[in-house]
């Protein structure tokens, strides 16, 4: 007669708190990129009306934007931020989202 054991391997979600899910599951930046091509003002308008951001948040997106070359202007989850990315790129604008490491 032989005994075999078996240890199973934890399930990955059972190795986090609800908390931690919630944070991993927000952890994606919605990045816009800067270019050459369009305006502050185009840029600040598709802020306002893809990312629900008010005037002042648009126009402070919009400089680091130009400043940094990038911009992570919106976290949240992948299925929230991909649609926004997809209206933005849409509109000639470039943009990303990313997995925040």
């Amino acid at each position: 007669m032989s005994i075999h054991f078996s240890i199973s391997e934890p399930k990955p979600w059972e190795a986090f708190d609800a908390e931690t899910v919630t944070a991993l599951a927000n952890s994606y930046s919605l990045i816009v990129w800067n270019d050459e091509v369009n305006t502050f003002e185009w840029v600040i308008q598709t802020l306002i009306e893809v990312c629900n951001h008010t005037t002042v948040q648009a126009e402070q997106c919009a400089l680091f934007i130009h400043h940094k070359g990038k911009y992570a202007v919106k976290l949240g989850d992948y299925d929230t931020l991909k649609p926004m990315c997809n209206s933005i790129t849409e509109r000639g604008i470039g943009a990303t989202v990313e997995h925040q490491d």
